[in-house]
């Protein structure tokens, strides 16, 4: 599988690590009245989508970056790749991705 890296063009699925559902950016507020819950939601609650599903890989073996990478589970066919960082500055301001 190639991973179509924004920064680096074309890479092979081998140079990252797949690290789960890219809702882990969504982190709860440790403040929060319900905040036990809202982790133990966020570390151990996950969907398991057969079909399209954003996704986080790390760039392990290249630059070392955080991706965000929309993905069909059943085919593998990559229609988006975003750095994790501009997802989370897009979910801070406001902008959707």
């Amino acid at each position: 599988m190639i991973i179509n890296h924004p920064l680096l063009g074309p890479r092979d699925a081998a140079e990252f690590v797949y690290l789960g559902d890219a809702s882990l950016i969504d982190r709860p507020d440790w403040q929060s009245p319900n905040a036990a819950s809202e982790f133990h939601d966020y570390m151990h609650l996950r969907d398991n989508i057969a079909g399209e599903m954003r996704e986080l890989w790390f760039h392990e073996q290249g630059d070392r970056s955080w991706l965000v990478v929309t993905r069909n589970t059943v085919t593998h066919e990559i229609t988006n790749v975003e750095l994790a960082r501009d997802v989370a500055l897009a979910k801070q301001t406001g902008a959707s991705s």
